[in-house]
Parts: structure tokens; C-alpha cells; sequence
């Protein structure tokens, strides 16, 4: 619980970190390049997503024994989901290889794991 919410502030903080020095230092070279919405769906996701994580955290404190595996594996899919989806989407930005794209996929099916896996744990709460 404590770890799946300090997770999701960490990546909140980031992500308003990133996507102000998106919008201002890196503005430049993310127009140049042509990855300025790249950037900025990398960013969207994640904030999304940190809050999620915090949600998850706090639904494992009341959470009965049987939503707790479901939440756990919420959060956990949430979190490697971020990582790789918008970890792949910066990269892209940030070196121009558009091949770490190729990743993105798995990041996003983990946040939709992540989602199914809430839902069932709420039908459990």
C-alpha cells in the first residue's frame, strides 16, 4: 500500500516536472523534431496514472483479503505500464530512435491490465 502510493507521487511529481520543462526548456526541440504531442501523451499518461496509483494505495487500506491481491496487482501493473509506456514515448523523444515505440505496446497493455484488475477488485470490496 505505502509503496504503490508513493510510487504514484513520485511519478506525479515527475510527471508535472517533466511536462513543465516539456513546455518550456525542451519546447524548442520537441517542436523541431516533430515530438512535442509524443512528449506530451507520454506526460498525460503518466500523471493519469500516478493518480490511479494513488487510488490503488488507498483502496488497500480497506480492502478485504480477497481485493487485496487484485488492488497489489493493480497498482504493480500501473506501475511497470508507466515505466515502459511513457518511458518508451521520452525516449523516443529524447534520442530520436523511434524504435523504442516498438515497447510502448506492452507499457499500455499493462495499464489496461492494471484498470480490469481495479475493476474486479472493486466487485470485491
Amino acid at each position: 500500500m505505502k509503496f504503490i502510493i508513493q510510487a504514484g507521487g513520485i511519478f506525479g511529481a515527475l510527471a508535472v516536472a517533466l511536462g513543465a520543462f516539456g513546455a518550456h526548456a525542451l519546447k524548442g526541440m520537441l517542436e523541431a523534431s516533430g515530438r512535442m504531442d509524443t512528449f506530451e501523451t507520454a506526460v498525460k499518461y503518466q500523471f493519469y496514472h500516478a493518480l490511479a496509483m494513488v487510488l490503488v494505495g488507498l483502496l488497500l487500506q480497506r480492502a478485504g483479503e480477497d481485493a487485496i491481491k487484485l488492488l497489489a496487482w493493480s497498482g504493480h501493473a500501473f506501475i511497470f505500464g508507466v515505466i515502459i509506456f511513457s518511458g518508451s514515448l521520452y525516449a523516443i523523444c529524447f534520442t530520436g530512435i523511434t524504435k523504442f515505440g516498438a515497447t510502448a505496446p506492452i507499457g499500455g497493455l499493462l495499464l489496461i491490465v492494471g484498470w480490469i484488475l481495479l475493476v474486479m477488485a472493486a466487485g470485491k470490496l
